[in-house]
C-alpha cells in the first residue's frame, strides 16, 4: 500500500499495509491479515493488490530464482486468501512481462500465453502470468469478480531508485543525479534504442479505482497511452531537466533487454474514452523534482556514497 501504485490510494476509504507488516510469501501472514480486515470498522467492498518483487533487467537477470519464488507465492497466497475470506471484488497487477517475445504487434489481451516470454525476464513472467490463469479459474469455479490489470512501465513519486535493481526511469534518474553530483560521465546500459511505453503513477491509480468497480471480464485489461520512446530520447529527457552537463556512455556490452513491446490500448480506450495521460515530460519533471528534494527519504538512496559509486 505505500509503493509505486499502493500510494496513489490516499483516504478513508483505504486499508493499507505494507511488506514490513505482513510477508506475503507466508500462507499464514496473509490468511492472519485477512482475518484482521473482518474486524475492521469499514466494510471490505475489494482489494487491490500490487505487491511484487520488481526490478529491472539487472535483478531480473540475477535474482531469477527469488522472483519467481517470492511473485509466485505472494500472487497465490493472496488471491486464495481473497477468496477464503468472502472477497468478492479483487484487482491484481501484472506486467507486460507477460506477453511472449517472439509475438506480432501490438500487444493485446489476447496474446497472453502465445509463446515464452523474453529470455531476460522469463521467471517473473511466468509467474505473473500463473496470476492470470488463477484469477480466470476462480472466476470459472467461484464466480468471483477478480481481474488483472496488465500496465506498461510505472514510473512516478514514491517508486525504488535503486541503481542496481530498479526500473529503468527510476534507475537512469539516479544515475543522472550521481554523475551530476560527482561530476562524472553517466554510463548507461545497453544502446538506447530499445522503445518503451511509460505511465504515470497517478494515472495509474485513477484507472485502476475504475478497473475495480466497473471492470469485470475474463482477460485482463491492458493499462496504457500506447505511446513508444527509445531510452535515449528518455535519457536526453532526464538530462534537460535535470541540467546534466557531462558526457553520456553508452555499455554497449550489457544487455538492452526486449527491444520493443508495443501495446493495444483499444479496450481502456473503449470505456474511457475521454481519459487524459500525463506527458511524459511533465511527469518526469513532476518525478526528478520529488526525487532531488527527498533525496536522503527515497527508496534505493540510503547508504549511497555517490562520490565513490561505481
Amino acid at each position: 500500500g505505500y509503493g509505486l501504485v499502493g500510494s496513489q490510494f490516499t483516504g478513508d476509504d483505504y486499508i493499507k499495509y505494507s511488506s514490513k507488516t505482513y510477508d506475503l510469501r507466508e500462507t499464514n501472514r496473509v490468511d492472519s491479515m485477512f482475518k484482521k480486515l473482518r474486524y475492521e470498522p469499514m466494510q471490505l467492498d475489494g482489494v487491490i493488490h500490487t505487491a511484487a518483487k520488481v526490478g529491472g533487467v539487472g535483478g531480473n537477470m540475477k535474482y531469477k530464482g527469488e522472483f519467481f519464488y517470492d511473485n509466485v507465492m505472494i500472487n497465490t497466497n493472496v488471491i486464495e486468501s481473497a477468496r477464503k475470506h468472502n472477497v468478492k471484488n479483487l484487482v491484481c497487477f501484472l506486467s507486460t512481462c507477460v506477453f511472449p517475445d517472439d509475438v506480432e504487434y501490438p500487444l493485446t489481451e489476447k496474446k497472453i500465453h502465445l509463446g515464452p516470454p523474453h529470455f531476460s525476464n522469463y521467471p517473473y513472467a511466468y509467474a505473473k502470468r500463473m496470476a492470470d490463469i488463477q484469477i480466470r479459474a476462480y472466476r470459472e469455479q467461484y464466480g468471483l469478480n477478480y481481474k488483472s490489470v496488465i500496465p506498461t512501465n510505472i514510473y512516478g513519486l514514491n517508486d525504488n531508485f535503486d541503481i542496481e535493481n530498479g526500473h529503468v526511469l527510476p534507475s537512469l534518474i539516479h544515475k543522472c543525479y550521481i554523475a551530476r553530483e560527482a561530476k562524472r560521465p553517466l554510463t548507461i546500459w545497453g544502446s538506447g534504442t530499445p522503445l518503451r511505453e511509460f505511465i504515470n503513477s497517478k494515472d495509474i491509480g485513477k484507472l485502476t479505482e475504475w478497473v475495480l468497480e466497473n471492470y469485470n471480464e475474463d482477460e485482463p485489461i491492458i493499462l496504457s497511452n500506447s505511446e513508444e520512446i527509445s531510452i535515449k530520447e528518455v535519457v536526453e529527457m532526464i538530462i534537460e531537466i535535470m541540467n546534466f552537463k557531462g558526457e553520456v556512455k553508452w555499455d554497449s556490452d550489457k544487455p538492452d533487454g526486449q527491444h520493443r513491446k508495443p501495446s493495444d490500448n483499444t479496450k481502456i480506450k473503449h470505456y474511457l474514452p475521454d481519459f487524459k495521460f500525463t506527458p511524459l515530460y511533465e511527469g518526469l519533471k513532476e518525478t526528478i523534482t520529488w526525487f532531488e528534494n527527498n533525496y536522503e527519504s527515497v527508496r534505493g538512496t540510503k547508504c549511497m556514497d555517490i562520490y565513490n559509486y561505481n
